[in-house]
């Protein structure tokens, strides 16, 4: 055909199929299913040094009904040619059509109606690199420009045209045409490289087994590549795994702490689920901007750089927090990649899961970092926003995308492993791992339903509709149940009474008569030492037999802490409790500082009864149970004192029952303490020296702090203990104000160490001047501040204050289109809680209504966030307006 002919074409193409898709509503959610992705091959041409990048991608698609279009995600592309092969014939031309900007779906119209039968579509098109750290982006790290991909949930669109769903799992071919000095990766092994004209080269790399679009992953620049020691053969896998590590220029030697941990991971992974790690390699890339913690890309995992790049003098939270989150993401590659969700409601498929593993795993392996107590906390973490009316239920109906980006909280991550957890312990973990096994081998490589995970544990169990119904219940019911019990005597033999129902806060407004199946097991004090007693509660009320407990005895209420669920207790079984404190085990003693904050915030017990009930805790030889009281206090003493004589007790109290603690440990690492002790260092550190503020502690502080500052333009980081940087740094700019703030804010952009610039960062945002706070601010909305890092600086000041509070609502609203621009559309949905940092007063709700109301249209998942924000004051609200802090003081 004559080229001048073409746009004729175009305009006739248009024409006949105006009308068949006049009546046909573009799709905002999940894309028709009538066509369906069979496999792709994604061929890019990548030069970080550009602004964009180009491509094409060619999809094989399986048309399963008689159609002239279909639907396809793209966004912010420019889509240069398009043609269609049908049944094997000859490509014909096609057109892209842009039908929602928003939500980046686009429609591809054949030009006439296509029988049912197999396509390929090929779509060459160019875009962007993103400045959201979505898609393909890039960022400049020492002067060098480095692209890579961060693909989840719904950013592939931004990378290359696609059917953008987890249940749409497909192979890939990936080839990447790269400049010849650069180093290009991707999910899979490179098998082949070939030039591709002056100063550029092609990469291809094997072929995928089968992946959704949010697991691509390829990255390309001055990448150091370096090998860590190859994973051994198993007996579910033949041959040594490769195992790399991907550092920006320069920094490769620093991987070598995470690779070194990581074939233990991969063995005890393997071991636990009797099914070899699938694909053809293992790369981990240390981003040096990153959206997420970390991400689990099959076979290319990405992490913020401070949890990979670490060497013996790293702060010791990082070098825990780097085995953690590598067990985490590895554990993805089975719960995650290997079987993945079909849906995004069943996200925690994926991510519960993984956090419930990863404990599973540290435990193995690193007994000594105490992750039974971690998951602990992290399920009463996760109740504290699940106590919320707004909360999210584990497998949440999603409505639009911004209940995708929701769908990555506490719920999903803390509370579902805490779920987990609760009914292996009911089950027994031998059980548990039988149907876990099973639910691998029946999903491998496809998708699957929290249904099909729920039957493979009652098969493996034994169990029925009763054990599903309960387990449902908290997947499919938002809240915390309040399981309240009662020691009573029934005809010579001690008996619990139960009752469940929703655990509602002072301030309120949701309805507490709610159920779920709660596997509810109780410790008990017997003649010979303790026993337990479990019962399946699935009523409002029940009764679970003790036998052989004494009477008089304590009860703990959930052994273990191994239920999701809050304890309540009357005042006699309270008090019988915190005197045998001791006999209690690590985990149920947190247990029982949950019940005890859960009845301070009923309105149930006053502050200085909170007190003494939390001060057994702190003669704990466990930091992790002893420094639990910490949050509590902290609240006291910003969000309900109101008298320097109220705060003075708070201090005293603080200081009689930490300071020793503190001063035994010392400011200085000690060769071959115990990790745990440089952890709680740490915190105490923290919380005497920033938040009590005791003079001897910040003296300490601050020598070490104006040490590191005493190096000028380049800080003397070597001055100070790691693990305590922050906080000194942090006193630093407390004392000495405009000086050190400037000089932090300076020193920065030439700070190349991630671990560095977070305790830089982090001490910014310790300063307490109004003025110098919206500076603070203001210079996290600069190039000199990562988009990754932001949220470090957002919300700088003290916040104790309505007079605080408004000076940060000031400076938020008259920026907050620079914010919501910078820190990205998916994350939107979190700016009214930023907002409403430390709000506490009705006046503050209405004006965060007023604010974010107009905007939410603009703002994916906003309308949940502002809920959850709105709620959170009325509950700060009324806690403060019923706790009387007179009581603090004697």
């Amino acid at each position: 055909m004559p080229r001048l002919a073409r746009p004729l074409l175009t305009l006739a193409l248009a024409a006949c199929c105006a009308s068949a898709h006049a009546a046909e509503q573009t799709p905002t959610g999940r894309l028709p299913t009538w066509a369906q992705p069979q496999d792709y091959a994604l061929d890019l041409k990548i030069d970080p040094a550009q602004d964009t990048f180009s491509g094409t991608t060619t999809i094989k698609v399986k048309l399963t009904q008689a159609s002239d279009h279909l639907w396809i995600d793209g966004k912010e592309l420019t889509v240069e040619k398009v043609t269609v092969a049908a049944g094997g014939g000859k490509p014909k031309p096609a057109r892209y059509v842009q039908a929602d900007e928003k939500n980046g779906v686009a429609r591809i119209d054949f030009g006439t109606t296509l029988q049912p039968q197999d396509l390929v579509l090929t779509i060459a098109y160019s875009a962007p690199f993103n400045g959201e750290l979505e898609g393909l982006y890039k960022v400049t790290y020492e002067g060098k420009p480095y692209a890579m991909t961060q693909m989840e949930p719904i950013s592939a669109r931004f990378a290359f045209p696609s059917f953008d769903e987890p249940s749409f799992k497909t192979p890939y071919d990936i080839r990447l045409t790269i400049p010849a000095d650069l180093q290009g990766v991707a999910n899979t092994a490179q098998v082949k490289q070939t030039p591709a004209g002056k100063g550029f080269k092609t990469l291809t790399f094997s072929r995928t087994l089968p992946l959704p679009t949010y697991l691509v992953a390829f990255a390309v620049g001055p990448w150091d590549v370096v090998d860590g020691p190859g994973i051994t053969a198993t007996s579910q896998r033949a041959g040594t795994l490769p195992l790399r590590g991907v550092a920006p220029h320069g920094k490769g030697p620093r991987m070598k702490i995470a690779l070194d941990s990581t074939p233990v991971i991969i063995h005890t992974l393997e071991d636990y689920y009797d099914f070899g790690y699938p694909w053809d390699k293992l790369d981990q890339l240390a981003a040096p901007d990153f959206s997420a913690g970390a991400m689990e890309n099959a076979g290319l995992v990405t992490y913020r750089d401070f949890l990979l790049l670490l060497d013996e003098d790293s702060a010791t939270r990082y070098k825990r927090a780097s085995f953690n989150v590598i067990a985490h993401e590895l554990a993805h590659q089975w719960t995650g990649d290997t079987v993945t969700m079909a849906w995004w409601d069943d996200l925690w498929l994926n991510e519960s899961f993984a956090t419930w593993m990863q404990q599973k795993v540290t435990m193995k392996v690193h007994p000594e970092y105490r992750a039974d107590l971690d998951r602990v906390l992290g399920a009463q973490g996760a109740m504290s926003g699940d106590g919320l009316v707004a909360t999210r239920k584990i497998r949440q109906e999603i409505t639009g995308n911004g209940d995708i980006e929701n769908a990555f909280d506490g719920i999903t991550y803390q509370k579902g492993a805490s779920v987990l957890g609760m009914f292996e312990s009911y089950v027994g973990q031998d059980v548990f791992q039988k149907g876990m096994r099973q639910y691998i081998q029946d999903h491998k490589f496809a998708n699957a339903t929290a249904d099909d995970l729920v039957s493979a544990i009652a098969t493996a169990a034994g169990k029925g509709p009763e054990f599903t119904a309960a387990f449902n219940s908290f997947l499919d019911q938002p809240g915390v149940p309040y399981v309240h019990t009662e020691v009573t005597d029934a005809k010579g033999q001690v008996v619990l009474k139960l009752t469940q129902k929703r655990y509602l806060p002072l301030g309120s407004t949701g309805d507490p008569a709610k159920t779920w199946g709660v596997p509810v097991c109780v410790r008990y004090q017997t003649t010979a030492g303790s026993d337990n007693a479990c019962t399946l509660l699935t009523a409002a009320s029940g009764q679970l037999a003790l036998p052989g407990a004494q009477k008089g005895g304590w009860v703990m209420p959930n052994a273990g802490a191994a239920g999701y669920y809050r304890i309540g207790l009357d005042a006699t079984a309270l008090k019988t409790l915190t005197a045998n404190l001791p006999q209690l085990s690590d985990t149920e003693q947190l247990a029982y500082n949950d019940g005890v904050d859960a009845s301070f915030r009923l309105g149930e017990i006053n502050p200085a009864q909170l007190l003494a009930a939390l001060k057994p805790l702190t003669a704990s030889k466990v930091p992790e149970v002893a420094d639990k009281p910490i949050g509590n206090v902290s609240w006291l003493y910003h969000s309900l004192a109101r008298t320097d004589a109220q705060r003075a007790a708070l201090s005293t109290w603080a200081q009689q029952v930490y300071l020793p603690r503190m001063q035994q440990l010392g400011y200085v690492r000690k060769d071959g303490e115990e990790g745990s002790d440089a952890l709680q260092r740490a915190e105490l550190a923290g919380f005497l020296g920033l938040t009590m503020k005791v003079p001897a502690v910040r003296a300490e502080l601050l020598k070490q702090g104006d040490a590191v500052l005493a190096g000028g333009k380049t800080l003397a980081f070597d001055q100070a203990n790691p693990d305590l940087l922050q906080s000194a740094l942090g006193v630093s700019v407390q004392e000495h104000g405009a000086a050190a703030v400037d000089q932090l804010m300076a020193a920065l952009p030439g700070v190349i160490d991630p671990a560095h610039r977070n305790a830089m960062l982090g001490a910014l945002a310790s300063v307490e001047d109004p003025a110098l706070a919206a500076k603070v601010r203001s210079f996290g909305l600069s190039k000199d501040v990562k988009v990754g890092e932001m949220r470090y600086v957002l919300t700088a000041g003290e916040r104790a204050t309505l007079a605080d509070r408004d000076a940060q609502w000031n400076w938020f609203t008259a920026n907050y289109q620079a914010i919501h621009d910078r820190i990205g559309a998916f994350a939107g949905g979190s700016l009214p809680r930023i907002a409403a940092a430390g709000a506490c007063t009705p006046a503050e709700s209405e004006r965060l209504q007023a604010f974010f109301e107009p905007r939410l249209k603009d703002l994916p998942g906003a309308v949940r966030g502002l809920q959850q924000a709105r709620e959170s004051i009325a509950l700060c609200s009324a806690l403060t307006a019923r706790q009387d802090p007179a009581t603090l003081v004697k």
